[in-house]
């Protein structure tokens, strides 16, 4: 079966991609999968490091509001794209195109529908976004990960897959949590908060640490100290090192990019987060008490949408990225001083766990490919 699979722009459309790739090889080992994406954004190194091919296309994302004079220059890119998506697909000839969202994959998943070629769309937000909206009439089958989302798709075409996460993340064990708080040269004695705002970073939640450790609390008033792992973002990490020098590192791990994400969160007793869906998937496969900070700044919103998903369920916490200077602090202690709670909030998220949502997709894809759609 030859693939094409495209989208990207951050880390919450690439693991998944790339878990969708890897849960496609392992159905078919001769497979034969292109990645396509945005050139000069982050999967223009991921995917290679992931061991599969990547083409880039000079694709933008719009600008808010839409009537941003900056996107006529958008829109001419974009033409320039599907030009390009034309020639790839020509080129590779593919039996399946799957769009992972994001406007890396617009134009190759328009220019695929437009010649027949079966479409997979996989939506990881509880609010679609624009691309996936656009092209979800065209596509054979739109796999989501949360429940209502006939409102943006035609019913008949939606799977609840969940969305792919990386094959390390799992469920967290005791032992998984020594060898986390080993990992980072942690106390196995006090308790551990893993900050993570995203590949590239957040301001606000690294604000936020920096106001903890330069007021000498991390969160703790008068109890034991609380250790720290922190994801601080790569578009940060000059400004977070020049801020760490000379202050006591100990009990706190920073890194702009964890790379063992799964003892990260086997390590952590509460975890605070961007509320991306790739994220959130993790986390509930995971089982972690979490605090969704969301971030205002993506389109339409989705992370709230997204966050509020398992509010609503009792199964996280959340607070607005305008509100985490004064409430974050308040919050994380009452947690840490609530076990019942974090056992609840452990408890209630796995109901959104999907830990076999790559194998899935790569089946409907199979199915597209074969002419045997499964209904």
């Amino acid at each position: 079966m030859r693939t094409i699979i495209s989208g990207g722009g951050t880390g919450g459309h690439i693991f998944p991609a790339i878990s969708i790739a890897n849960a496609i090889k392992e159905l078919d080992n001769e497979a034969e999968i292109l990645f396509v994406g945005a050139k000069g954004r982050m999967e223009m190194e991921r995917v290679p490091a992931a061991g599969y091919k990547i083409e880039g296309i000079p694709a933008k994302g719009l600008k808010r509001p839409l009537y941003n004079p900056a996107n006529l220059l958008i829109a001419i890119d974009y033409i320039k794209c599907l030009f390009m998506a034309g020639k790839i697909l020509k080129r590779f000839k593919p039996d399946v195109v799957v769009g992972v969202g994001g406007y890396a994959s617009a134009a190759i998943v328009a220019a695929a529908a437009k010649r027949g070629i079966p479409v997979l769309l996989q939506e990881q937000n509880s609010f679609a976004g624009l691309v996936n909206r656009k092209n979800g009439k065209s596509a054979g089958k739109i796999c989501v990960a949360y429940e209502g989302m006939e409102r943006f798709f035609p019913k008949e075409k939606i799977a609840i897959t969940g969305n792919p996460v990386r094959k390390d993340i799992t469920g967290s064990t005791p032992e998984q949590k020594a060898e986390g708080l080993k990992h980072y040269n942690l106390s196995p004695d006090k308790k551990c908060i893993f900050v993570v705002g995203g590949s590239l970073g957040c301001r606000t939640l690294n604000e936020c640490m920096k106001k903890e450790i330069g007021n000498g609390t991390l969160f703790n008033g008068d109890d034991e100290s609380v250790q720290l792992i922190w994801q601080c973002g790569k578009y940060y990490k000059d400004e977070i090192d020049n801020f760490m020098k000379g202050r006591d590192t100990a009990g706190i791990f920073y890194s702009d990019f964890i790379q063992r994400m799964d003892l990260a969160y086997a390590a952590a007793d509460i975890v605070i987060s961007r509320a991306g869906a790739g994220t959130i998937s993790e986390l509930a496969i995971a089982g972690k008490c979490t605090i969704f900070v969301p971030s205002p700044m993506v389109a339409e919103d989705h992370q709230t949408h997204n966050a509020m998903a398992l509010v609503k369920k009792n199964a996280a916490a959340m607070i607005k990225d305008a509100d985490a200077s004064e409430e974050l602090t308040p919050l994380v202690r009452e947690l840490l001083a609530d076990s019942a709670k974090r056992e609840e909030f452990e408890k209630n998220i796995l109901q959104f766990a999907k830990p076999d949502a790559a194998m899935q997709i790569a089946e409907y894809c199979m199915e597209l490919a074969s002419g045997k759609e499964k209904r």
